[in-house]
């Protein structure tokens, strides 16, 4: 039990400061509220009327939250690859070259599909 005492004391720690900023926040911040405050935000662009109740978010969004999600879990592998270059030799360039090929096809794929355009 001893081995996992800093990191409950941790978890604890990192718990109460979550609660404590949120609820000291609501004490302490401005209260302005405007139209623009309370309007959603769309990646910086003007945002499109939401009928009230929600309504149907457009297939796009969710795609490119896909892709992104995809390419980014393919460059998470790349770093235990990097780190342990020297000692995997001829065998793990060729994997790597390997993976990183099936990468590109993929990310050609896509490109030429239209599903990194945004209209």
């Amino acid at each position: 039990m001893e081995l996992y005492t800093p990191v409950l004391a941790l978890a604890l720690l990192a718990t109460g400061f979550a609660v404590f900023s949120v609820v000291i926040s609501a004490f302490t911040g401005p209260k302005r509220y405007n139209r623009a405050k309370l309007d959603s935000y769309e990646c910086g662009i003007e945002p499109t009327p939401q009928p009230i109740g929600g309504g149907r978010i457009p297939v796009k969004y969710f795609i490119t939250a896909m892709l992104f999600i995809i390419f980014d879990i393919e460059i998470i592998f790349l770093y235990p690859w990097a780190v342990h270059f020297d000692a995997m030799a001829l065998f793990g360039l060729v994997e790597m070259v390997l993976f990183i090929g099936t990468v590109f096809v993929a990310y050609a794929y896509v490109w030429r599909r239209g599903g990194l355009d945004w209209d």
